[in-house]
């Protein structure tokens, strides 16, 4: 229809034709805009957001969104939060089953209560069903679009036949581009009241979980302050979320009613949440920053969680190792501090000597299944061969429970090689392949891992399933 469009343009007047290049130039955009993304969650990706993982964010991440999930009906849903690896203050849901939170968010929330008011919001869009009426919404405008695009594009025509100084030519770009605006207004004036309704939503649900909301305001007034100069001047119907005065205004009447305005984090609470900040400062901000923000005058439990981090990535792995043991010594039952010390072993040339902390780490956790790959890693590290059969069962396991890692399938395909039995590694290798996007590695390990196995076994049937699927992000 586009390509028509064009054709019907190269026979306007140069005013016309102006107009109308434009315009096709402007739809395209807008129709690709428009168009609702396939769910992230679908197909792990290169091409879908950078995550990060790691157990004990992940678990906090759990404990924060448990009871919000159950009070808003969606317990039962397999509610995820996933990690991007972004330093800005950000979170959204984009598939229906997971929410997604910037590490920056994690860095900068103070306290627990303002990382579960953004949380309580988003989940207040999943549980509007926000994101397939928007799609709904979407697709109402596209067809609005498209009809005010073939109205206009008529009348564009009918100028030019009769005449290049008639001004219907003119007069049928002015009848595309105005529905335009009126649509795109009512599109954004939509997903303002969303924004809204999921406020609401997050006021409610942390009502009923006896939680205040005065952490979700502050999130809120602080990003006022820093967009206020901004903000001056704008369209305020021209802005995806309601402008922030006024939406900090509006949630700061509801909350203020609840009885649990003042309310305080249970201050075990706020330590792991402070040793979570750490962690995260520790692995993902450069070390003068870490040191900048955790000095050596600092010797709170926190501080030293993220120095001993910044030291074993960026410093003395002597120094990062006594570290580690002090917090070792300060909490023996704190499971991540053993798990540390493995990772930072096996990342220092010294399997051998990760594999003990990290068998106690997975068993403190109840066999955390990243902390499963990370051991099984070591003892195929080790390159002892008595470990091998146990670093098969350790990552099968593993990946059964957390089945889009792909390193993990990797470290698989290695046992496997050290084993002899090329067919699985073959068809681990594939699976790496796939989950990384790398489809002609995938297909051609796969085809192979097919000549290995007997024709219709599992093994044979899986490769079969890599050979014939569409890799991630093929339509």
């Amino acid at each position: 229809m586009l390509k028509d469009i064009a054709v019907f343009a190269g026979r306007l007047c140069p005013s016309a034709r102006k107009h109308a290049s434009r315009l096709v130039a402007g739809l395209t955009a807008l129709a690709l805009a428009i168009t609702p993304v396939p769910a992230l969650a679908q197909a792990p990706t290169p091409k879908g957001p950078p995550l990060l993982r790691d157990t004990e964010t992940e678990q906090l991440l759990r404990d924060y969104t448990r009871p919000i999930l159950r009070v808003a009906g969606l317990e039962k849903q397999n509610i995820q939060v996933a990690i991007i690896n972004d330093p800005t203050f950000n979170a959204f849901v984009a598939d229906g089953h997971r929410i997604f939170v910037n590490y920056g968010a994690l860095l900068q929330s103070e306290t627990p209560n303002q990382l579960i008011g953004v949380l309580a919001h988003e989940t207040g869009h999943l549980a509007g069903g926000h994101l397939s009426k928007l799609r709904t919404q979407l697709a109402q405008a596209q067809t609005q679009m498209i009809v005010a695009m073939l109205l206009g594009v008529g009348a564009m025509v009918a100028g030019a036949s009769a005449g290049p100084n008639s001004g219907a030519a003119n007069i049928g770009a002015a009848a595309i581009t105005a529905p335009q605006e009126v649509i795109r207004r009512n599109l954004l004036s939509y997903q303002r009241q969303q924004e809204e309704n999921a406020d609401r939503a997050a006021v409610k649900f942390l009502n009923a979980t006896q939680q205040s909301a005065k952490g979700m305001y502050e999130t809120f007034q602080r990003f006022t302050n820093e967009s206020l100069f901004a903000a001056r001047g704008a369209d305020p119907y021209a802005q995806s979320h309601p402008m922030p005065a006024e939406r900090v205004s509006a949630l700061a009447e509801l909350a203020r009613t609840s009885a649990y305005w003042d309310k305080k984090d249970d201050p075990a609470l706020q330590m792991r949440h402070e040793m979570m900040r750490a962690k995260v400062s520790g692995f993902m901000e450069r070390a003068d920053t870490v040191y900048r923000r955790y000095p050596a005058s600092n010797t709170s439990l926190p501080a030293r969680y993220a120095r001993a981090i910044a030291s074993y990535l960026h410093g003395d792995p002597r120094s990062a190792l006594a570290q580690i043991d002090g917090l070792i010594q300060a909490q023996p039952n704190n499971p991540y501090f053993y798990e540390l010390r493995g990772q930072a072993l096996l990342e220092g040339g010294k399997p051998a000597e990760a594999i003990a902390p990290l068998r106690k780490a997975v068993a403190m956790t109840n066999g955390a299944p990243l902390i499963q790959i990370l051991l099984g890693q070591a003892l195929v590290a080790s390159n002892n061969k008595a470990y091998t059969d146990e670093a098969i069962q350790i990552l099968r396991g593993a990946l059964g429970r957390e089945g889009e890692v792909p390193l993990g399938f990797s470290h698989l395909a290695m046992a496997y090689g050290q084993k002899g039995n090329y067919a699985e590694a073959d068809l681990a290798s594939a699976q790496a392949a796939y989950l990384r996007g790398d489809a002609k590695t995938a297909r051609e390990l796969a085809a192979r891992a097919k000549t290995r196995f007997p024709v219709g076994s599992p093994g044979w049937v899986k490769a079969d399933d890599i050979v014939a699927a569409k890799m991630p992000g093929q339509k």
